[in-house]
């Protein structure tokens, strides 16, 4: 960071000292309010061999964590599921007329050789994708409805329909006629974060608000529900992006 480089000032009424938060698009300088600006200047002056340390901390841990959508689905390529990377190979076959997907440890693509000649890479890239997502929403559907049996009989709580959706701002709702709706984004995520979503949703059963008393009925069955939001909090945007 230059010492030209901006960074925003928030003044707070419980800061008794500057501090400096780093995180992925921003350097936050907080200070006491009535802290000088020639004053906040200079300390961010002094710092600046620490804040070009932490931002090259979080951008490695960006590097290492971040959840990557291939540009092109094909052989070779690494698809995202449950939280893990796994390889994506590519089977051409000569007796089946719609793409298949299977899942070992490997996703293989049983693509017609038909359409594997027919079409330009971009195109079966699109066909290849359209059948993952379609997989995936369907093993998300799966995954849903057997959380949603365990946890409402450990809650006593009775969900009217448990359903996928492509939402795009949304990770999980409850509708008022206790309708739950899943984003199947989460099948993506790593199995406990699906699992504190299901957790979370049928909690709003009982309570519509997130009230102290929610978070402890959450707490309940998943104590580490903080760790599965925060994991959500870093990687929801790049989750995002497979949509």
């Amino acid at each position: 960071m230059s010492h030209n480089e901006s960074y925003q000032i928030r003044r707070s009424t419980r800061a008794k000292r500057a501090r400096i938060v780093v995180s992925v698009d921003k350097v936050e300088v907080v200070v006491p309010v009535r802290m000088p600006i020639a004053q906040v200047q200079q300390f961010v002056k002094s710092k600046q061999d620490w804040i070009a340390s932490a931002r090259a901390k979080v951008d490695d841990h960006v590097a290492k964590t971040a959840c990557f959508a291939p540009k092109i689905y094909r052989q070779g390529a690494m698809i995202l599921f449950q939280g893990e990377n796994y390889l994506l190979k590519v089977k051409p076959v000569n007796d089946t007329r719609c793409i298949a997907i299977e899942f070992n440890q490997v996703f293989i693509v049983s693509v017609p050789a038909v359409m594997q000649k027919k079409l330009t890479t971009s195109e079966l890239s699109e066909q290849i994708r359209a059948a993952l997502i379609a997989w995936m929403q369907d093993m998300a559907s799966r995954q849903a409805v057997q959380y949603a049996r365990q946890y409402q009989t450990l809650y006593q709580l009775q969900a009217r329909s448990v359903r996928i959706k492509t939402q795009k701002s949304r990770w999980g709702s409850c509708g008022i006629h206790n309708d739950i709706y899943l984003n199947w984004l989460l099948i993506l995520a790593p199995v406990a974060v699906f699992e504190y979503v299901v957790i979370h949703e049928i909690c709003h059963l009982q309570h519509r608000n997130h009230s102290a008393e929610f978070w402890q009925l959450v707490a309940k069955h998943c104590p580490a529900y903080q760790q599965q939001r925060q994991w959500l909090k870093q990687h929801g945007a790049s989750l995002m992006l497979f949509l």
